[in-house]
């Protein structure tokens, strides 16, 4: 279970960066889309006018952790992927997830096409301020209601607004859940789940929709089990390049595609993983424990902020940035954050620096103790995901 260091990881990758709100990120792609498509009033962010001019149908689909860092590692199961990235069969360039960089708050971020802090999905767990409630976004149904929770209008309802009739293909077994509901409202949904169910229904929905999106995980979950580069994740790449072969092969002659992700990984060796509930220090003073492994949201108890602040970063020193609230607001990775959202972050904010998590073994299922890759993180490999566009 322990891994090396993961092939092409180099210490430039693991800087921090900023996500590129409004100009370069996933938040971009779909008011991007929409303008090429006619929509008034979104704005062409990703500066793709010129690539997309003159295109009637958009399919859009996001490969869940093939991150940007990645891709090279997926070149020689990704022949596809890697000649759009090349510019030989279409254009790539990196642009940034949302922070933090994980698939909830991804998927909202891309649907809503509004940074996390808009939305409000600023974590994978998040705290429900005044209750004893730690929503898991993933198994999410109707507490909170989705529509106070994530109260902004989706992008697919702009969209169906404008008479583009769009549709989400995505395992059935995620239909009516309130993250469907938070980031798909307003699309008609497809069931797919392996590559060609996927490839088949979003061909099939272009005969009707002008704006067409589908997800497949399996890279992400390879990555999490196996790690990245083993064999079961470059069947994984295989898999996906095998989805976008398809869709740029099928699709109809007046459509663009455009292929990103939510987020990249990280190896994690079992040296580098700091349990929080099984050191005093750590653990004193919690009343809630939200976020993940990458970042951590901390609620205290009354009064006991300032003493987890000072325990925190006096126990993981230089292996992870320790702030409040505020500060963690301010440094703008969130996008802006209305009052109404704030108390969902925690009072102390971790975010892991390197290649180092915090587990939450008496919070969380002892299951993510078996995993191998990460993500959740600032750092390169984990912020920059592909942005690919081809038409036919």
């Amino acid at each position: 279970m322990t891994p090396g260091l993961t092939p092409g990881l180099t210490p430039g990758l693991l800087v921090p960066i900023e996500p590129r709100y409004g100009h370069d990120s996933l938040a971009d792609i779909m008011p991007t889309a929409l303008h090429a498509l006619g929509v008034p009033g979104e704005p062409d962010a990703l500066h793709l006018a010129g690539a997309l001019d003159g295109v009637r149908r958009i399919a859009v689909v996001l490969l869940d952790g093939l991150g940007w860092h990645q891709l090279p590692l997926a070149a020689p199961d990704a022949p596809t992927m890697t000649d759009i990235a090349a510019g030989r069969l279409g254009l790539g360039r990196p642009i940034t997830s949302g922070f933090p960089s994980t698939t909830p708050v991804s998927l909202v971020t891309l649907g809503t096409g509004t940074a996390p802090g808009r939305h409000g999905i600023v974590g994978f767990n998040l705290h429900r301020p005044g209750t004893d409630q730690v929503v898991n976004h993933l198994h999410w149904t109707n507490e909170p209601d989705p529509a106070t929770w994530q109260p902004v209008p989706t992008a697919f309802t702009r969209a169906s607004e404008a008479g583009l009739a769009p549709t989400v293909v995505t395992d059935p077994r995620f239909e009516g859940t309130g993250l469907s509901r938070s980031a798909y409202r307003g699309a008609r949904l497809g069931p797919g789940v392996r590559p060609d169910a996927i490839a088949d229904e979003m061909l099939s929905a272009l005969a009707e929709s002008r704006l067409v999106y589908g997800y497949l995980n399996d890279v992400d979950k390879a990555g999490h089990d196996s790690g990245i580069a083993s064999p079961d994740w470059h069947r994984a790449a295989a898999d996906a390049d095998r989805l976008v072969t398809r869709l740029v092969d099928g699709m109809p002659p007046d459509t663009a595609l455009i292929v990103t992700a939510d987020h990249g990984q990280l190896d994690i060796p079992a040296d580098r993983r700091i349990d929080l509930d099984r050191d005093e220090r750590l653990s004193a003073g919690l009343a809630h424990v939200a976020g993940e492994a990458r970042v951590r949201y901390l609620h205290t108890l009354p009064g006991a902020r300032p003493d987890v602040l000072s325990a925190w970063r006096e126990v993981l020193g230089d292996r992870a940035w320790v702030a409040e609230r505020d500060e963690a607001v301010a440094s703008g990775w969130f996008g802006p954050v209305p009052e109404s959202h704030l108390q969902r972050i925690g009072d102390v904010v971790v975010v892991c620096r390197e290649r180092w998590v915090v587990m939450a073994s008496a919070h969380e299922p002892a299951r993510l103790a078996e995993m191998v890759a990460f993500h959740g993180a600032n750092t390169t490999a984990e912020m920059e995901i592909p942005l690919l566009v081809v038409r036919r």
